[in-house]
Formats: C-alpha cells, structure tokens, sequence
C-alpha cells in the first residue's frame, strides 16, 4: 500500500531511495495522484485508472522537472482523456510509417542502442513493412514470429509488436491488437555462471594477458561499472581525475589506478584498429574466461554481477564510496 502524505518540495527532495525496486507515495491534496521512486532515485508522478477493463498507469511526468500544482491540476484532465475511446481514423498507413511514429514517439534509447533496434526491426519485421496497419491480422503477426531464427530475438520482437500496436490502438489506427491474443514465446533463461571466486579468478586471469590495451579495457570491465560499449569508447577528454568523475559517473579508486598508468597521448583510453576505438575483441575475451574455467562467460555477465549488487546512491560521493566497498568486497585484495 501507498505511504500517504501532502506532497510538498521538502518532503519529495528528501524522500530516501529504496535499496531494491521502487517505492510508491500517494498526495493526500489529490488522492489520485501518485509517485514512484526507484532505486536510483527517480522520482516519478502518475495515475491509475481502470481503462477497458485493465487497471492502467499514466506517467505525468518526471519531479523536480514536473511542479507538484501542475501534477495536480492535470490529473483531472488526464484520467478525462484516458475515459474517451480512441478516435477512429479513416486514413490509412503502412506499417512502416506507423513504426517510425512508434520509434520517434515512444522510443527513449540511446544513439548505439537505437540504431541496433532499428536493424533488428529491418531485419526481422520487413514482411509486415508494406501492410496497412489496420488490415495486419493475428495469423500475419504469427507467420513473421515464427520466421526469426532464435527463441530469444522471436520474443523481443514479438513483444515489440505487441507494444507497436498498443500504441497503434491508442491513436486509433486499429481497433483491436492482434498480437494480443497470442502465446508468449517460452524462454530458456540463461544462467550467468559467475560468482565471487569466479570473479577473482577472472581477474587473475585478464592480469595474465601480455597486451596492455586489452589488459586494462577488461579491468575496466570489472572496474568501471559501465557496459562494454561505454568502456571501450571512453576517451581521455571525459575522464576528470581531480575529481574522480568520467563524465557524470564516478570512478572507483581502482579504476584510478588503473588509468592513471596508461600513457595519455591519444584520444581513445583504449585505441582499435584505424584510429578508432576498441571494438569488440571477442577472441582475446574467450583465451581469458578459459583460463579462468568459466567459459561461458561474457562481459555483460560481469557488468550485470557487480550491478546486481550495487548499493545505488544519487550522491555521487556515496555511490563511489559503494563502488569501493563492492570491489574490495569481491575482488582480490590487491590490484
């Protein structure tokens, strides 16, 4: 149950973050009015309202960047707008005009993360691109489901649909989803292989490997909190060694350490192949997690580790002090 308190900037500045999920908090100026806070300290005011038959949460807005008075005074006129049947609209679309309305409304990624979404879409969804939007049938859907090699990509694309053509109900292109009435695609979960002794043992490892460049950028898999991606790109124009920071994150003292060792003469932290930064040096990554004994490992498993049991804090000094904790925590006990 929601704690229930009057909402005032005081109050909402201070609320603690949960360790684990998210918290809700309900007005008692409007009742209808709602917050989320995660972990991370994202506060969030919304509303729920039962829609059609389904209890549904309406996002207002992020705080501080939504004024507590404007939250209230638009859940009146948002749960009016939310009672209304979606117009029904006579002209008709593709797909994929619709798709890309989809994309540039509802899509928040980041530029590398979009561009993969996009070629996965253009990949697996192209037999559906010259369909009217509103003549797409259940059986159409299925067929493009059951076309995708891979049990993991089939379901992230079909639950993509199903949100495609939620929003497409919402706007009134269509008048019912046909991905709906649809079985979900069962998955057999990977299990990521690594514990506290693995880790060690990895680390032990990567400090094994003769190339420098490598040496460090798979460190900094351990270190640096980030994913692959962001690790391999960092460049020496982001990272603030007076005071800790990689742009807006903090580093751990390891990560120091192991920074300030490397020679600062280029752009890259960790430089690839034609001036560009490291990509992807999957066969290096496989030599290591062998002689580790966990050869399944990838170096998302590590990222998603040491996040899993990260203690967030919105102050940066306090998450840093919880990233040295961890890391002396679950790391060997010297560099």
């Amino acid at each position: 149950m929601a704690h229930q308190f009057y909402f005032n900037t005081y109050i909402l500045d201070n609320l603690p973050a949960p360790s684990t999920g998210f918290d809700v908090v309900q007005d008692i100026s409007e009742p209808r009015l709602r917050m989320y806070i995660t972990s991370r300290g994202v506060k969030t005011f919304f509303v729920r309202k039962r829609v059609r038959g389904k209890d549904k949460r309406i996002l207002i807005g992020k705080y501080p960047d939504v004024d507590i008075e404007d939250a209230r005074s638009a859940v009146p006129h948002i749960l009016e707008n939310a009672s209304k049947k979606p117009p029904v609209r006579r002209k008709k679309i593709s797909f994929k005009q619709f798709l890309d309305l989809y994309l540039a409304n509802k899509v928040r990624r980041g530029e590398d993360s979009h561009m993969k979404l996009v070629r996965a879409i253009n990949r697996h969804l192209g037999c559906l691109f010259d369909k009217k939007i509103s003549e797409i049938k259940s059986d159409d859907v299925c067929a493009c489901v059951q076309n995708i090699r891979g049990v993991a990509i089939a379901a992230r694309m079909q639950e993509l649909l199903q949100s495609v053509f939620n929003y497409a109900l919402e706007m009134g292109y269509v008048k019912s989803n046909p991905v709906a009435g649809l079985e979900k695609i069962k998955q057999n979960r990977r299990v990521r292989p690594l514990n506290k002794a693995g880790l060690q043992r990895l680390i032990s490892a990567i400090n094994q490997v003769d190339d420098t460049i490598l040496r460090g950028a798979f460190l900094m898999q351990i270190y640096g909190f980030a994913p692959r991606s962001k690790i391999f790109a960092m460049a020496w124009e982001d990272l603030d060694f007076n005071h800790d920071m990689w742009n807006s994150r903090p580093l751990s003292d390891r990560a120091i350490v192991l920074l300030q060792d490397f020679p600062q003469d280029g752009h890259w932290v960790f430089p690839g192949r034609g001036g560009m930064h490291l990509i992807d040096p999957r066969t290096a990554w496989r030599r290591v997690v062998a002689a580790a004994g966990i050869p399944n490992l990838t170096m998302d498993d590590v990222h998603k580790f040491l996040m899993r049991r990260l203690v967030w804090a919105s102050d940066k000094e306090d998450l840093r002090a919880n990233i040295n904790s961890l890391l002396d925590d679950v790391c060997a006990p010297s560099i």
